[in-house]
């Protein structure tokens, strides 16, 4: 109103978000499914860091994991089979400012997208990259996957698998410039939550393999090592996982393992009379290659225009 002392100036509260605010869709996995635990986990971090949702972005291909972007209330893609890791590499080399989450399968990593994998551990972006491994293709509704273990029956080897199953983190420990990998499994919450934060909070690309059953096609996979839990290795270290007590008590079968030994790293993951969860190798020192990919990402349209006419005229006659 005229004549009147008004203050038009408007104080800005800092924002604060909730689990809701990164609650997408009703996830519709099978009841008794690992990925509804992993979910909660990765929304939950995001909350306790208080992620912006339109600065997060959750990737993935194609199987029933990667239907993770539609369940999170931030930026998502949902990408061709096998291809989530090219697409997430894609983002983060023009946008390194942004936090990518990455869900794929052992299929859809292992087999498929295996080339992409192995470049995308080189490149060592920063993003966290989660592998569902539950030892069969469930999307496409149980044929045998490259984790799959001899013996196992499915459409595609009703007599069983006959081929040794590749072993995910031992693999990805041999690749050239690899900065983070880590061992999880679905049915110890405390410890998975414990493992993504720690890989969302490590610089260059974190590499979890989440050891999960699918209720529907491989419910006994882990079975055994569920009901006797002297069956787990527990990696423990000042650098390594620090999950709440409470969650790991139940491991008695433990080791200190320091995880920037990567001879050590690939020895524990190679065994198979255990499985070890924990943090197996890092170093935040492998270089990025979103550091070297994203220079020149702040020229505006006039410079490029500018930039390459400059160029072309070079060749002129």
């Amino acid at each position: 109103m005229f004549g009147l002392k008004t203050d038009w100036s408007l104080e800005v509260l800092p924002r604060y978000f909730t689990l809701e605010d990164y609650e997408g869709g009703m996830a519709r996995w099978c009841p008794g499914c690992g990925d509804h635990g992993v979910l909660a986990a990765v929304q939950r971090i995001c909350r306790d860091a208080q992620l912006k949702p339109e600065s997060t972005v959750s990737v993935s291909g194609i199987g029933c994991s990667s239907r993770f972007p539609h369940y999170m209330k931030t930026y998502g893609f949902h990408g061709l089979h096998g291809r989530a890791l090219p697409v997430a590499c894609g983002i983060k080399s023009r946008r390194p400012e942004l936090t990518i989450w990455v869900a794929t399968g052992d299929g859809d990593c292992c087999s498929i997208g295996a080339a992409h994998w192995v470049h995308a551990i080189r490149y060592n972006m920063d993003m966290v990259v989660m592998l569902f491994d539950n030892n069969v293709y469930g999307l496409t509704k149980n044929q045998t996957s490259p984790t799959s273990r001899p013996g196992s029956k499915t459409n595609t080897h009703p007599r069983g698998s006959f081929l040794p199953p590749l072993n995910p983190a031992l693999t990805t420990l041999s690749i050239s410039n690899v900065s983070f990998v880590a061992q999880t499994v679905d049915w110890n919450p405390v410890h998975v939550y414990a493992t993504l934060k720690a890989a969302y909070e490590h610089k260059g690309l974190s590499f979890v393999r989440i050891l999960q059953r699918c209720p529907q096609y491989t419910p006994k996979v882990f079975e055994e090592a569920q009901r006797d839990p002297s069956l787990m290795l527990l990696l423990e270290h000042e650098k390594g996982v620090q999950a709440d007590p409470a969650g790991t008590k139940i491991y008695t079968n433990r080791t200190q393992h320091d995880p920037s030994d990567i001879n050590a790293a690939r020895q524990i993951a190679s065994r198979e009379d255990v499985i070890p969860i924990g943090l197996l190798f890092r170093d935040a020192d492998r270089p990025r290659y979103e550091e070297f990919s994203s220079l020149g990402a702040d020229v505006t349209i006039e410079e490029k225009v500018q930039a390459l006419e400059k160029e072309l005229d070079r060749f002129a006659i």
